[in-house]
């Protein structure tokens, strides 16, 4: 039998894995408990069918999708549950967390009885035949692979829980972390009068730049908000490191600062899209 897969939240790659197992033949479902009207219509168009916090316990898999400061509360209430229940599925937490962090997810949710896989999620949400890569780590990773014969790229990495947290780690720290530093220099150049000069001049010495910004940075500013957890979750993961956590800290408070704008009077976001447009 086919396995019916719950997914909390219902953010842009919750709905969108949601919508593509639905689109595959799997029973999808979630809870709308404590979310927003947006959640609720992503879930909507997804396909994803709407149950309690309990009853998504009734499913084969639960993949935790949601910002990476709410992964351990949402794993927490989930043990709960599953401790009065009695119910224990696959527990997948997907989210963009350091190793430590992933390790103390996990043993929450193993202490409550249930297995439990770390994954890190590679790519944008599915679209036509697009589909990100969920790299997964741990003892019972293998489990998660049959997701990969419904449309969701699932790899099966060797290594402990924290493997594949530490190469989501990683990859977001550079490509994240590019986004960061090319807004950055992209505003001090509109301050300083010569934002025209230097798109002419990465134009002319470094096109792909300007190719990945274009696509990198606006799609950037409604997930501002999200990425400010995953850049403090990747100075922890570099903390070994002194002058690179103070940097990824410092890009967590430049995503706050661009999220407050794309809320707000648009002022930064709107020099950055200035910026990009071709002319």
């Amino acid at each position: 039998m086919n396995p019916t897969v719950a997914i909390i939240a219902q953010g842009a790659m919750g709905a969108g894995v949601g919508g593509r197992l639905v689109e595959r033949g799997l029973r999808v479902v979630t809870s709308l408990a404590g979310r927003s009207e947006a959640s609720a219509q992503r879930a909507k168009a997804a396909g994803m069918e709407t149950v309690s916090d309990a009853q998504c316990l009734e499913a084969d898999f639960l993949l935790s999708i949601c910002p990476p400061s709410d992964a351990l509360a949402l794993a927490e209430k989930m043990a709960a549950l599953m401790a009065s229940s009695g119910r224990k599925p696959l527990y997948v937490d997907c989210n963009a967390v350091s190793p430590p962090s992933k390790v103390a997810i996990g043993n929450v949710i193993l202490k409550a009885g249930a297995p439990f896989v770390d994954v890190g999620i590679i790519g944008l949400p599915p679209k036509g035949d697009r589909s990100p890569y969920l790299h997964a780590s741990g003892p019972d990773a293998a489990k998660l692979a049959v997701l990969n014969d419904f449309g969701i790229k699932v790899n099966v990495i060797e290594g402990p829980v924290g493997a594949a947290c530490a190469l989501k780690m990683s990859y977001a720290g550079i490509t994240k972390g590019i986004t960061a530093l090319g807004s950055m220099m992209m505003l001090a150049a509109t301050r300083a009068g010569v934002a025209g000069m230097l798109r002419g001049e990465l134009e002319r010495s470094h096109p792909a730049f300007i190719t990945n910004f274009q696509r990198a940075v606006p799609d950037m500013f409604d997930k501002a908000y999200r990425f400010v957890g995953e850049m403090e979750e990747i100075a922890d993961f570099v903390g070994e490191d002194p002058q690179a956590r103070q940097m990824y800290l410092a890009f967590a408070e430049f995503y706050t600062r661009i999220a407050a704008d794309h809320e707000g009077k648009h002022q930064e976001t709107g020099a950055l899209s200035s910026f990009l447009t071709k002319r």
